[in-house]
């Protein structure tokens, strides 16, 4: 089995952690890890659910468009959301991007007693091209 860890431009990059990796036989599988309201410098976008969502989904974007997908090919995301803030505004930001065309993944959510300092939100998928 054949697997690369990519990190691609336009994202924080970390010592600690892959933005996904890419299983490319028998099908190409990309787990990606976990994305937070962040822009490419690390730093959080903003202090509302609905901003850190919609950024995290941006990066899942690039993500994909860097292994010639989209948001599309996720199969399974879990989505963790801080205790204690309403997920209106996430599933308003998906809605932004998410083709309605288009099947919707298998999800998960968990409400968490706390993520990162400042974020609210953090999605993780996986894709199959």
């Amino acid at each position: 089995m054949s697997t690369r860890h990519i990190n691609p431009e336009g994202l924080h990059r970390s010592p600690a952690f892959s933005q996904a990796v890419v299983v490319e036989q028998p099908t190409k599988t990309i787990y990606i890890g976990g994305q937070n309201g962040v822009d490419s410098d690390g730093k959080v976008v903003g202090p509302t659910v609905g901003e850190q969502a919609l950024q995290a989904l941006r990066n899942l974007a690039t993500i994909l468009e860097s292994e010639g997908a989209s948001l599309a090919n996720i199969v399974h995301w879990t989505i963790a959301a801080a205790d204690g803030h309403a997920f209106d505004e996430g599933v308003a930001a998906f809605q932004q991007v998410w083709n309605p065309a288009d099947p919707p993944p298998a999800i998960t959510v968990h409400v968490v007693a706390g993520l990162g300092p400042g974020f609210l939100v953090e999605i993780d998928a996986i894709a199959v091209i």
